[in-house]
């Protein structure tokens, strides 16, 4: 691999372009604003030490993604105590109208499985194919983890309307 060399706007350019998604991915992840930071700085650090030259845009995107999650993993294995702090508690959720927060809150409290790929389909308005890509899954698995996310939050929504 030859070694790729960047100017600072094209730094800029490619935080201006993927930092917001990779922020949104990693709190989901997470569910800590400063971690979700702290992972978004990593991915971008880990890109710098080691710059990588794409063929096409969606590719890049999917190694953003990629490493995204991965370094969110992580961070998560690493943790001595798992924190967390009550969805209730939280404070900003990205992105989220007003009607939306109970949705958003069902989704975060998804399996992981699902809910990385709930978010991007419908948060990040990623096709099944570029799931597929950016996590390494086939095209069925994607679809199959949509509709099993989704039955997920129809059985958790029912659930919240009856109480």
């Amino acid at each position: 691999m030859n070694a790729v060399s960047y100017t600072t706007a094209d730094i800029e350019e490619l935080y201006d372009r993927y930092a917001d998604m990779l922020f949104r991915i990693a709190y989901a992840e997470l569910l800590k604003r400063e971690d979700a930071e702290d992972a978004v700085q990593e991915v971008f650090f880990k890109y710098l030490r080691r710059p990588v030259s794409f063929r096409e845009r969606e590719h890049e995107k999917a190694w953003f993604i990629r490493v995204t999650v991965n370094v969110c993993h992580d961070m998560y294995r690493k943790r001595k105590k798992r924190d967390y702090t009550p969805i209730d508690e939280v404070t900003h959720i990205p992105d989220a109208g007003e009607d939306g927060i109970g949705i958003i809150s069902n989704v975060l409290s998804m399996p992981e499985k699902f809910k990385t790929v709930i978010l991007l389909y419908y948060f990040e308005d990623m096709s099944v194919e570029e799931i597929g890509e950016s996590l390494g899954l086939s095209k069925s698995a994607v679809k199959m983890r949509l509709a099993r996310g989704r039955e997920y939050l129809k059985n958790d929504l029912g659930e919240g309307a009856e109480k």
